[in-house]
């Protein structure tokens, strides 16, 4: 009689952990938060005069509209900035200017990379 009844809550055990929760792939439901055309604008710039590194960003966008700017300082000494636009389905249109003139070290010039040394303290 024991092992009948063993034998019966085992298949009640086996048959509710067999259930599955529902879950339902849909659309997502109707959000109360409505969102309106995309619009931004930011800006940053890093000019460090010790190690002659200058570069920054700037962007703006109004509904499909998107022009911004962005400049980078190259290892030749040139500064090169890319000013560019995307008007609606146009797609990314850029222009890219550069300033200064490219110098490029005599082989005596060149040393090879030593990490500095680590300090502690």
């Amino acid at each position: 009689m024991n092992s009948k009844i063993l034998l019966l809550l085992g298949l009640v055990a086996v048959a509710s952990a067999d259930k599955r929760p529902s879950f339902s792939y849909g659309p997502p439901q109707h959000s109360s938060e409505e969102s309106g055309p995309a619009q931004y604008n930011f800006n940053w710039a890093v000019d460090d005069d010790p190690s002659g590194n200058e570069f920054g960003h700037q962007e703006s966008r109004d509904n499909d509209n998107t022009k911004g700017s962005y400049s980078v300082q190259l290892p030749d000494g040139r500064l090169q900035t890319v000013t560019y636009y995307v008007d609606g389905d146009s797609g990314y249109v850029a222009d890219v200017q550069y300033q200064g003139e490219a110098r490029y070290p005599d082989s005596d010039e060149v040393r090879s990379y030593v990490p500095p040394r680590p300090t502690y303290g």
